[in-house]
């Protein structure tokens, strides 16, 4: 019998969330901004432009045709040469994150100019994909489900019984450490440790995907002298048997590495300017949401009014609108981007 799968679904104004939780807690959070440029989206086809050649680099920077959208990278793939100039066919298969654009591999030749063939699935697309044949949760508890999940996503570490997981990501690889607390008066056995590093893998696994990361990940396993077989099928039981996932045996200081493909831009990036402190953008909607949110709980209120920023305000206004009448804003500059306040008249 499969564990069950909990699938939910807030489509607030200006953002659509779609949440996944099962047994050991939140496993994805996807997001879609209504401002998001299609051919930039996980998936999304299109026509482009080659642009500029880098050998250095081994690819070709591409143009997609969205102005201000910025050159997408493609790698060189079997000794394919490509000329400026020229159009091809390509899909994006890595969002992007930092200072890098988004990367696509290469579908064929192509005609015409550039321009979004089909985009990207949307993320009730991905809720179908990733878990098929469940009821998505709307409303309320699918807002309370969103919330829960970046609390679960920023949290650090996690402390699950004789186990606690910290994930932190650098500039260079995801480093996640595991700290093991035997009980008192008892000595770890080789089966103690496995099974708390079981317990590590599975935690931390959730935790990266649930942040939406990718790349080397360097783990710290508890103890020395690993039965790497062990590990490794603990490992893919934990991050699973995806064909781009890499696993690397574990080496002599008892730490595990671990490529993952990267897919969806960082949920820290899409969401926060730093220290989970929204972008003004992102506040404006998260502000709807709280509105949204209080509309839902209490029908009966005949007025809510959410107090923020001037600033944010302005941005809230158009997605406010389409909550109804009962939905009211009032700028507040004594608060800061990310804090706000709900008030039922």
């Amino acid at each position: 019998m499969k564990p069950p799968v909990f699938v939910y679904l807030d489509e607030t104004p200006g953002e659509t969330r779609a949440i996944i939780r099962d047994e050991v807690g939140y496993q994805y959070f996807l997001t879609q901004f209504e401002d998001d440029i299609p051919q930039y989206r996980l998936g999304a086809r299109s026509v482009g432009r080659v642009r500029r050649i880098e050998p250095d680099l081994k690819g070709v920077f591409i143009d997609l045709g969205e102005e201000g959208g910025g050159d997408a990278f493609l790698p060189s793939q079997g000794g394919q040469r490509l000329h400026e100039g020229e159009k091809v066919g390509v899909e994006v298969v890595s969002e992007r994150r930092e200072m890098k654009g988004v990367t696509l591999k290469l579908l064929g030749k192509a005609d015409g100019e550039p321009r979004l063939l089909t985009p990207g699935p949307t993320v009730t697309e991905w809720l179908g994909r990733l878990a098929p044949g469940v009821e998505p949760v709307e409303g309320v508890r699918a807002i309370e489900a969103g919330w829960d999940a970046l609390r679960e996503a920023d949290g650090q570490p996690f402390l699950g019984g004789d186990v606690s997981v910290t994930v932190e990501r650098t500039r260079a690889l995801i480093a996640v450490d595991f700290d093991y607390r035997p009980l008192p008066g008892r000595r770890a056995s080789p089966q103690d440790r496995l099974e708390a590093n079981r317990k590590g893998l599975r935690r931390a696994a959730q935790t990266i995907r649930l942040r939406s990361l990718g790349g080397l990940a360097a783990i710290d396993l508890i103890g020395v002298g690993q039965d790497g077989g062990a590990i490794l099928k603990a490992a893919k039981a934990a991050f699973g048997n995806d064909p781009g996932i890499v696993y690397g045996p574990v080496n002599r200081f008892g730490v595990l590495m671990i490529a993952l493909p990267w897919r969806f831009t960082p949920l820290a990036e899409r969401l926060y300017r730093g220290s989970q402190v929204y972008w003004p953008h992102r506040a404006a909607i998260e502000v709807t949401r709280k509105l949204r949110h209080a509309l839902l709980s209490d029908t009966t209120t005949a007025r809510v009014t959410a107090r923020c920023t001037r600033q944010v305000a302005e941005l809230a206004a158009p997605l406010v609108a389409r909550l109804g009448p009962r939905a009211h804003l009032k700028g507040d500059d004594s608060l800061r981007t990310s804090e706000h306040v709900i008030e039922a008249e």
